[in-house]
Protein backbone atom coordinates (compact mmCIF):
# COMPACT_ATOMS: atom_id res chain seq x y z
CA UNK A 1 0.00 0.00 0.00
CA UNK A 2 1.36 3.53 -0.89
CA UNK A 3 0.19 6.65 0.59
CA UNK A 4 0.54 9.89 -0.65
CA UNK A 5 -0.06 13.08 0.93
CA UNK A 6 -2.05 15.27 -0.55
CA UNK A 7 -1.48 19.30 -0.41
CA UNK A 8 -4.19 20.96 -2.41
CA UNK A 9 -3.45 24.62 -1.73
CA UNK A 10 -5.14 27.56 -2.46
CA UNK A 11 -7.12 28.77 -5.76
CA UNK A 12 -7.73 26.16 -8.42
CA UNK A 13 -5.50 23.98 -6.35
CA UNK A 14 -8.94 22.08 -4.67
CA UNK A 15 -10.29 21.85 -8.29
CA UNK A 16 -7.89 20.19 -9.85
CA UNK A 17 -6.21 18.23 -7.38
CA UNK A 18 -9.96 16.34 -6.97
CA UNK A 19 -9.39 15.44 -10.63
CA UNK A 20 -6.16 14.15 -10.35
CA UNK A 21 -7.16 11.93 -7.31
CA UNK A 22 -9.72 10.71 -9.79
CA UNK A 23 -6.84 9.71 -12.45
CA UNK A 24 -4.84 8.31 -9.84
CA UNK A 25 -7.91 5.94 -8.45
CA UNK A 26 -8.57 4.84 -12.34
CA UNK A 27 -5.34 3.63 -12.92
CA UNK A 28 -5.01 1.97 -9.82
CA UNK A 29 -8.26 -0.03 -9.89
CA UNK A 30 -6.80 -0.82 -13.62
CA UNK A 31 -3.15 -1.64 -12.57
CA UNK A 32 -4.08 -3.69 -9.20
CA UNK A 33 -1.84 -1.27 -6.88
CA UNK A 34 -3.28 0.44 -3.73
CA UNK A 35 -3.18 3.80 -3.09
CA UNK A 36 -3.93 5.79 0.26
CA UNK A 37 -5.00 9.68 0.12
CA UNK A 38 -4.33 11.65 2.83
CA UNK A 39 -4.96 15.12 2.88
CA UNK A 40 -3.50 18.36 4.34
CA UNK A 41 -3.48 21.92 4.31
CA UNK A 42 -0.69 23.94 3.11
CA UNK A 43 0.03 27.37 2.19
CA UNK A 44 -2.80 30.29 2.41
CA UNK A 45 -5.52 27.77 3.64
CA UNK A 46 -3.21 26.41 6.12
CA UNK A 47 -2.47 30.31 7.47
CA UNK A 48 -6.02 30.71 7.68
CA UNK A 49 -6.33 27.89 9.89
CA UNK A 50 -3.12 27.16 11.74
CA UNK A 51 -1.38 30.62 11.59
CA UNK A 52 1.64 28.80 9.09
CA UNK A 53 1.28 27.80 5.95
CA UNK A 54 3.75 24.77 6.81
CA UNK A 55 1.88 22.79 9.78
CA UNK A 56 3.62 20.57 11.69
CA UNK A 57 1.07 18.47 11.07
CA UNK A 58 1.90 18.33 7.53
CA UNK A 59 5.21 18.01 7.62
CA UNK A 60 4.37 14.98 10.06
CA UNK A 61 1.97 13.78 7.39
CA UNK A 62 4.24 13.84 4.52
CA UNK A 63 7.03 12.11 6.40
CA UNK A 64 5.01 8.95 6.89
CA UNK A 65 3.88 9.24 3.13
CA UNK A 66 5.88 7.74 0.17
CA UNK A 67 4.99 10.74 -2.16
CA UNK A 68 3.60 14.47 -2.34
CA UNK A 69 0.78 15.54 -4.70
CA UNK A 70 1.09 19.44 -4.30
CA UNK A 71 -1.26 21.81 -5.65
CA UNK A 72 -0.56 25.26 -5.97
CA UNK A 73 -0.37 28.18 -2.75
CA UNK A 74 -0.86 31.59 -2.58
CA UNK A 75 -3.23 34.50 -3.38
CA UNK A 76 -3.57 38.28 -2.95
CA UNK A 77 -5.26 37.54 0.56
CA UNK A 78 -2.07 36.67 1.94
CA UNK A 79 -0.14 39.32 -0.24
CA UNK A 80 0.93 41.53 2.28
CA UNK A 81 2.32 39.33 4.96
CA UNK A 82 6.24 39.37 5.23
CA UNK A 83 8.13 37.76 2.15
CA UNK A 84 9.37 35.03 4.39
CA UNK A 85 5.78 33.92 5.61
CA UNK A 86 4.00 34.37 2.40
CA UNK A 87 2.33 30.93 1.20
CA UNK A 88 4.57 30.36 -1.39
CA UNK A 89 8.04 30.57 -0.14
CA UNK A 90 7.23 29.60 3.45
CA UNK A 91 5.99 25.96 2.25
CA UNK A 92 7.71 25.34 -1.18
CA UNK A 93 11.48 26.41 -0.04
CA UNK A 94 10.13 24.55 3.85
CA UNK A 95 9.36 21.48 2.17
CA UNK A 96 12.62 21.57 -0.18
CA UNK A 97 14.27 21.71 2.86
CA UNK A 98 13.12 19.31 5.35
CA UNK A 99 13.10 16.64 2.65
CA UNK A 100 15.96 17.73 1.06
CA UNK A 101 14.75 17.73 -2.81
CA UNK A 102 17.57 19.28 -4.42
CA UNK A 103 16.65 17.91 -8.12
CA UNK A 104 14.13 19.65 -10.00
CA UNK A 105 12.41 18.40 -13.01
CA UNK A 106 10.62 20.21 -15.69
CA UNK A 107 9.11 18.07 -18.51
CA UNK A 108 8.26 20.70 -21.36
CA UNK A 109 6.39 19.06 -24.72
CA UNK A 110 4.38 20.34 -27.05
CA UNK A 111 2.37 17.84 -28.53
CA UNK A 112 0.98 18.60 -32.90
CA UNK A 113 -2.56 18.66 -31.43
CA UNK A 114 -1.27 22.29 -29.49
CA UNK A 115 1.15 23.56 -31.53
CA UNK A 116 -1.19 26.24 -32.32
CA UNK A 117 -1.03 27.51 -29.25
CA UNK A 118 3.38 27.89 -29.18
CA UNK A 119 4.34 31.81 -29.82
CA UNK A 120 6.91 29.76 -31.90
CA UNK A 121 6.67 30.16 -35.97
CA UNK A 122 4.85 27.53 -37.31
CA UNK A 123 7.71 25.71 -38.95
CA UNK A 124 8.94 25.08 -35.63
CA UNK A 125 6.55 24.01 -33.25
CA UNK A 126 4.91 22.08 -36.19
CA UNK A 127 8.19 19.45 -35.45
CA UNK A 128 7.01 19.30 -31.99
CA UNK A 129 9.16 18.64 -29.09
CA UNK A 130 10.17 16.77 -25.96
CA UNK A 131 12.64 18.27 -23.21
CA UNK A 132 12.94 17.55 -19.50
CA UNK A 133 14.89 20.27 -17.68
CA UNK A 134 16.69 18.77 -14.91
CA UNK A 135 17.45 22.39 -12.31
CA UNK A 136 19.69 21.76 -9.42
CA UNK A 137 17.24 23.49 -6.56
CA UNK A 138 19.26 23.66 -3.29
CA UNK A 139 22.62 25.46 -4.21
CA UNK A 140 23.91 28.31 -6.86
CA UNK A 141 23.51 31.89 -6.38
CA UNK A 142 20.23 31.73 -4.61
CA UNK A 143 21.39 30.14 -1.31
CA UNK A 144 25.21 30.71 -1.86
CA UNK A 145 26.98 33.21 1.16
CA UNK A 146 28.27 36.09 1.38
CA UNK A 147 24.99 38.01 0.61
CA UNK A 148 23.73 41.24 1.04
CA UNK A 149 24.25 44.69 1.03
CA UNK A 150 26.35 47.23 2.25
CA UNK A 151 26.88 50.94 2.05
CA UNK A 152 23.43 51.37 2.03
CA UNK A 153 22.40 55.07 1.36
CA UNK A 154 25.35 56.36 -0.18
CA UNK A 155 27.19 56.23 -4.03
CA UNK A 156 29.60 52.96 -2.72
CA UNK A 157 25.83 50.76 -1.75
CA UNK A 158 25.98 47.67 -3.12
CA UNK A 159 24.25 44.55 -3.13
CA UNK A 160 26.12 41.14 -3.71
CA UNK A 161 25.06 37.07 -3.95
CA UNK A 162 27.26 34.83 -4.07
CA UNK A 163 27.05 31.64 -6.92
CA UNK A 164 28.92 28.74 -5.20
CA UNK A 165 28.69 24.89 -6.38
CA UNK A 166 30.29 22.06 -4.50
CA UNK A 167 31.82 18.69 -6.15
CA UNK A 168 29.06 16.66 -3.99
CA UNK A 169 26.22 18.80 -5.16
CA UNK A 170 27.18 19.06 -9.12
CA UNK A 171 27.64 14.86 -8.99
CA UNK A 172 24.36 14.29 -7.47
CA UNK A 173 22.36 16.33 -9.86
CA UNK A 174 24.33 15.34 -13.16
CA UNK A 175 23.81 11.70 -12.18
CA UNK A 176 20.07 12.05 -12.08
CA UNK A 177 20.28 13.93 -15.67
CA UNK A 178 22.27 10.83 -17.25
CA UNK A 179 20.09 8.90 -15.52
CA UNK A 180 16.64 10.33 -16.49
CA UNK A 181 18.24 10.81 -20.22
CA UNK A 182 18.66 6.82 -20.43
CA UNK A 183 14.86 6.67 -19.63
CA UNK A 184 14.05 8.71 -22.70
CA UNK A 185 16.59 9.80 -25.44
CA UNK A 186 20.07 9.26 -24.38
CA UNK A 187 21.06 12.65 -24.42
CA UNK A 188 22.40 15.40 -21.56
CA UNK A 189 22.74 18.75 -23.07
CA UNK A 190 24.34 20.63 -19.94
CA UNK A 191 24.48 24.46 -19.44
CA UNK A 192 26.47 26.25 -18.14
CA UNK A 193 29.11 29.51 -18.87
CA UNK A 194 32.35 28.47 -18.14
CA UNK A 195 34.08 30.88 -20.40
CA UNK A 196 33.09 33.45 -17.58
CA UNK A 197 31.82 31.66 -14.17
CA UNK A 198 34.50 29.72 -11.68
CA UNK A 199 31.60 27.76 -10.76
CA UNK A 200 30.48 26.55 -14.09
CA UNK A 201 34.22 25.97 -15.14
CA UNK A 202 33.94 22.98 -12.00
CA UNK A 203 30.64 21.92 -13.49
CA UNK A 204 31.39 21.37 -16.61
CA UNK A 205 34.83 19.07 -15.45
CA UNK A 206 32.66 17.10 -12.82
CA UNK A 207 29.71 16.58 -15.19
CA UNK A 208 32.50 15.30 -18.06
CA UNK A 209 33.93 13.25 -15.15
CA UNK A 210 30.14 11.63 -14.61
CA UNK A 211 29.06 11.16 -18.27
CA UNK A 212 32.33 8.22 -18.30
CA UNK A 213 29.94 6.03 -16.15
CA UNK A 214 27.06 6.67 -18.73
CA UNK A 215 28.74 5.97 -22.43
CA UNK A 216 25.75 4.82 -23.63
CA UNK A 217 24.48 9.00 -23.20
CA UNK A 218 25.52 11.47 -25.31
CA UNK A 219 26.60 14.56 -23.95
CA UNK A 220 26.60 18.29 -24.91
CA UNK A 221 27.61 21.19 -23.33
CA UNK A 222 26.36 24.50 -24.04
CA UNK A 223 26.52 28.38 -22.84
CA UNK A 224 23.55 29.08 -21.33
CA UNK A 225 22.78 32.23 -23.67
CA UNK A 226 23.06 30.46 -26.49
CA UNK A 227 20.63 27.80 -24.93
CA UNK A 228 18.19 30.61 -24.67
CA UNK A 229 18.22 31.36 -28.39
CA UNK A 230 18.33 27.64 -29.53
CA UNK A 231 15.32 27.10 -27.27
CA UNK A 232 13.84 29.42 -29.42
CA UNK A 233 15.35 28.78 -32.88
CA UNK A 234 15.51 24.78 -32.85
CA UNK A 235 13.98 22.87 -29.24
CA UNK A 236 13.37 19.71 -30.92
CA UNK A 237 17.44 19.60 -30.26
CA UNK A 238 16.93 19.18 -26.65
CA UNK A 239 16.10 16.04 -24.23
CA UNK A 240 17.53 16.72 -21.06
CA UNK A 241 18.81 20.07 -20.37
CA UNK A 242 21.43 20.10 -16.77
CA UNK A 243 21.18 23.24 -15.23
CA UNK A 244 22.43 24.91 -11.93
CA UNK A 245 19.61 26.90 -10.32
CA UNK A 246 19.99 30.08 -11.57
CA UNK A 247 20.21 28.87 -15.43
CA UNK A 248 17.48 26.24 -15.01
CA UNK A 249 14.88 28.26 -12.76
CA UNK A 250 15.45 31.26 -16.44
CA UNK A 251 15.34 28.46 -19.02
CA UNK A 252 12.40 26.02 -17.53
CA UNK A 253 10.22 29.11 -18.15
CA UNK A 254 11.24 29.35 -21.64
CA UNK A 255 10.42 26.27 -21.80
CA UNK A 256 7.15 26.51 -20.42
CA UNK A 257 6.13 29.61 -22.74
CA UNK A 258 6.99 27.68 -25.78
CA UNK A 259 4.45 25.06 -25.50
CA UNK A 260 1.93 27.95 -25.22
CA UNK A 261 0.26 26.62 -22.04
CA UNK A 262 1.50 26.49 -18.16
CA UNK A 263 -1.67 24.53 -18.00
CA UNK A 264 -0.04 21.96 -19.58
CA UNK A 265 3.55 21.45 -17.43
CA UNK A 266 4.06 19.09 -14.60
CA UNK A 267 6.89 19.13 -12.40
CA UNK A 268 8.83 17.23 -9.58
CA UNK A 269 11.21 17.77 -7.13
CA UNK A 270 13.22 14.79 -5.73
CA UNK A 271 15.22 14.00 -2.92
CA UNK A 272 18.67 10.72 -3.13
CA UNK A 273 16.10 8.54 -1.79
CA UNK A 274 14.23 9.02 -4.93
CA UNK A 275 10.87 10.62 -2.23
CA UNK A 276 10.08 13.58 -4.51
CA UNK A 277 7.36 16.28 -4.27
CA UNK A 278 4.81 16.84 -7.59
CA UNK A 279 2.93 19.54 -8.39
CA UNK A 280 1.81 21.69 -11.81
CA UNK A 281 4.31 24.33 -12.94
CA UNK A 282 1.30 27.23 -12.94
CA UNK A 283 -0.19 29.09 -10.31
CA UNK A 284 -3.37 29.45 -8.41
CA UNK A 285 -5.30 31.49 -10.69
CA UNK A 286 -7.64 32.85 -8.31
CA UNK A 287 -9.06 35.08 -10.88
CA UNK A 288 -10.75 31.70 -12.01
CA UNK A 289 -10.78 29.73 -8.71
CA UNK A 290 -14.54 28.14 -7.66
CA UNK A 291 -15.82 28.58 -11.59
CA UNK A 292 -14.90 25.05 -12.38
CA UNK A 293 -13.06 26.02 -15.28
CA UNK A 294 -9.58 25.54 -14.40
CA UNK A 295 -7.55 23.23 -16.98
CA UNK A 296 -6.41 20.12 -14.37
CA UNK A 297 -3.83 18.53 -17.29
CA UNK A 298 -0.90 19.66 -15.03
CA UNK A 299 -1.83 18.27 -12.39
CA UNK A 300 -2.86 15.19 -13.22
CA UNK A 301 0.77 14.84 -15.54
CA UNK A 302 2.35 15.59 -12.11
CA UNK A 303 0.44 12.58 -10.59
CA UNK A 304 2.05 10.66 -13.06
CA UNK A 305 5.31 11.86 -12.36
CA UNK A 306 4.97 10.43 -9.16
CA UNK A 307 3.89 7.08 -10.21
CA UNK A 308 7.14 6.89 -12.83
CA UNK A 309 9.79 8.41 -10.09
CA UNK A 310 8.43 7.80 -6.40
CA UNK A 311 6.33 4.31 -6.61
CA UNK A 312 7.84 3.17 -9.86
CA UNK A 313 4.81 2.41 -11.94
CA UNK A 314 5.58 3.03 -15.35
CA UNK A 315 3.07 1.54 -16.69
CA UNK A 316 0.32 3.33 -14.97
CA UNK A 317 2.11 6.57 -15.71
CA UNK A 318 2.84 6.13 -19.29
CA UNK A 319 -1.20 5.23 -19.89
CA UNK A 320 -2.08 8.49 -17.89
CA UNK A 321 -0.21 10.34 -20.47
CA UNK A 322 -1.31 8.65 -22.82
CA UNK A 323 -4.76 8.97 -22.16
CA UNK A 324 -3.94 13.76 -21.46
CA UNK A 325 -2.42 13.05 -25.46
CA UNK A 326 -5.71 11.43 -26.90
CA UNK A 327 -7.77 14.04 -24.94
CA UNK A 328 -6.01 16.55 -26.70
CA UNK A 329 -5.75 14.88 -29.75
CA UNK A 330 -9.65 14.64 -29.67
CA UNK A 331 -9.74 18.24 -29.85
CA UNK A 332 -11.01 18.55 -25.91
CA UNK A 333 -9.97 21.53 -24.18
CA UNK A 334 -10.47 23.50 -21.28
CA UNK A 335 -11.16 26.89 -21.80
CA UNK A 336 -7.19 28.21 -21.60
CA UNK A 337 -6.59 26.41 -24.88
CA UNK A 338 -9.31 27.82 -26.60
CA UNK A 339 -9.29 31.11 -28.92
CA UNK A 340 -12.17 33.70 -28.23
CA UNK A 341 -14.42 31.94 -31.33
CA UNK A 342 -14.44 28.54 -29.75
CA UNK A 343 -14.55 29.41 -26.30
CA UNK A 344 -18.25 27.80 -26.62
CA UNK A 345 -16.56 24.41 -26.78
CA UNK A 346 -14.99 24.44 -23.45
CA UNK A 347 -15.21 21.59 -21.21
CA UNK A 348 -15.35 21.95 -17.44
CA UNK A 349 -12.15 20.76 -15.19
CA UNK A 350 -14.40 17.59 -14.12
CA UNK A 351 -15.17 17.10 -17.66
CA UNK A 352 -11.37 17.19 -19.04
CA UNK A 353 -10.66 14.54 -15.64
CA UNK A 354 -14.14 12.60 -16.56
CA UNK A 355 -12.44 11.97 -20.01
CA UNK A 356 -9.15 11.57 -19.44
CA UNK A 357 -10.59 8.33 -16.87
CA UNK A 358 -12.86 6.91 -19.07
CA UNK A 359 -9.44 6.97 -21.86
CA UNK A 360 -7.57 4.89 -19.83
CA UNK A 361 -9.89 2.47 -19.06
CA UNK A 362 -10.33 1.69 -22.60
CA UNK A 363 -5.90 1.45 -23.19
Amino acid sequence: MSNIAILAGDGIGPEVMAQAEKVLKTVADKYSFPLNFHHYDVGGCAIDNHGTALPESTIKGCEQADAILFGSVGGPKWANLPPTEQPERASLLGLRGHFGLFCNMRPAQLQSAMSHLSPLRADISGQGFDILVMRELTGGIYFGEPKGRQNQGTPDETGFDTMVYSRKEITRIAKLAFEAAQKRNNKVISVDKANVLASSQLWREVVNEVAKDYPDVELEHMYVDNAAMQLVRYPDQFDVMLCSNLFGDILSDICAMITGSMGLLPSASLNEQGFGMYEPAGGTAPDIAGKGIANPIAQILSAALLLRYSLNQNQAATAIEQAVAKTLADQVFTRDLLTQETASQAKSTSEMGDYICNIIKDL
